[in-house]
């Protein structure tokens, strides 16, 4: 009987998520908060702990101080079994020069990955909304004999020009082609109006891997990208696998979330994927105990639903409210609220998301907007109901007529 095989993961944390200005005004993309309580890098690092890896590492780069904040407060392993998750920011190892992509990001963190001689290294971004089993995921790789293994999820032929594509040759398991935004492709043989796009999760041989990102530093052409690189060098050589994420069973799942997986780049997709998990059979189920999604335990006493004082009842439809928060006669609809917040009589929120400690003035009316920590919003004051009164404030507003206003924003009536 052989010897179980060492594996190590690495979590790419270190993107500065442009398209989600302004919430990553001041924090890095994995850092924002999703779902009330948790922020996106919960989510990666759930997967992983869940899949039995104990040794993990987030390499971070971009306003990363929420982020490895939060990593060290919530993420505490027991020593005892040399169990871990740390943040590792960019050190300039190789000379005075930050990561200048997701594979120059792990060429400089080479000494990780020689310390502890994993066999297999398993690389997964930080960013992306989902449940896996990557033990499922690491057997086929094994069993297939591929150097790399990357793993794709189905998505509408019509979207394909917004992913990574995987042609896949369904015969020998592997990779004939790795189309990056492709805008002219054939979809899937036994589904030809989707195609397989790629997660962003990848499986290597740790050995050659090593080859591989060390290779590409020394290329003068290369973006040194993981997708546009790195996957690209493994298919060329026949050695690059797939893994079609439709064969993954996470425990608790329910044919209605099975293969949910949600890349919340932008703000429209951040929204979308909030609306995902308010219905009373959500497309993604916070509520699996069987697969939970672990966060910070948050410090705070029940979330409340109280009369105003004038006695008006509020109530809440459709929605997720966070520990501390306290709604007076508020109707709330539609919605997420984060930790602490706190809204006033004759409030309004629907169709929103909002983060923690925000306040919200009596009679003030929030719709289709999403609010980052510590806004303020004064009695009578509305957001997201003018789009061109929004657009004068300075506040961003989507094509779809989404409102986002960024940390601490006080909101005048």
């Amino acid at each position: 009987m052989s010897a179980p095989k060492k594996v190590f993961g690495i979590i790419l944390a270190g993107g500065e998520g442009k398209r989600l200005m302004p919430l990553t005004a001041d924090r890095a993309k994995p850092a924002v908060p999703f779902g009330g309580q948790y922020r996106l890098i919960d989510f990666a690092i759930s997967n992983l702990i869940n899949s039995g890896l104990r040794q993990i590492v987030v390499l971070t780069q971009y306003k990363s101080h929420s982020l490895d904040r939060h990593i060290s407060q919530t993420w505490r392993m027991s020593a005892l079994l040399d169990s871990y998750v740390t943040s590792v920011p960019a050190q300039q190892r190789l000379g005075k020069r930050w990561f200048s992509g997701s594979a120059d990001a792990i060429l400089q963190s080479m000494n990780l990955i020689n310390d502890e001689k994993p066999d297999i290294v398993v690389v997964i971004g930080a960013d992306h909304v989902y449940r896996m089993d990557f033990r499922q995921m690491l057997e086929a790789h094994i069993e297939s004999g591929a150097k790399a293994t990357v793993a794709g999820i189905r998505q509408p032929l019509a979207l394909a020009s917004q992913f990574g594509v995987i042609d896949a040759d369904a015969e020998s398991g592997r990779i004939k082609q790795f189309l990056e935004k492709p805008t002219d492709i054939a979809g899937l043989e036994d589904s030809p109006h989707e195609v397989l796009a790629s997660m962003g999760n990848y499986i290597f041989d740790a050995d050659a891997l090593i080859a591989a990102v060390e290779a590409d530093g020394e290329s003068p052409v290369s973006g040194h990208d993981m997708g546009g690189d790195i996957v690209p060098y493994f298919v060329e050589r026949g050695e690059a696998g797939y893994y079609d994420m439709k064969q993954n069973e996470v425990p608790g799942s329910s044919p209605r979330d099975r293969s949910y997986w949600r890349d919340v780049g932008t703000i429209d997709s951040f929204y979308d994927a909030h609306r995902d998990l308010i219905s009373t059979l959500p497309i993604f189920n916070l509520y699996n105990m069987e697969w939970p999604i672990h966060s910070q335990a948050v410090n705070s006493p029940p979330a409340k639903f109280v009369r105003d004082s004038v006695g008006r009842i509020g109530n809440a439809i459709d929605s997720i409210v966070s520990l501390g928060s306290v709604l007076s006669g508020t109707h709330l609809e539609r919605s997420v609220v984060g930790p602490w917040t706190l809204a006033g009589g004759g409030s309004t929120i629907t169709d929103s998301v909002v983060f923690d400690h925000v306040h919200v003035g009596q009679g003030a009316r929030i719709h289709r907007a999403i609010l980052d920590k510590n806004v303020v919003l004064a009695d009578g004051a509305t957001v997201g109901v003018d789009r061109e009164r929004d657009l004068a404030r300075g506040f961003t507003v989507t094509e779809s007529g989404i409102t986002v206003v960024g940390k601490g924003v006080f909101i005048e009536r």
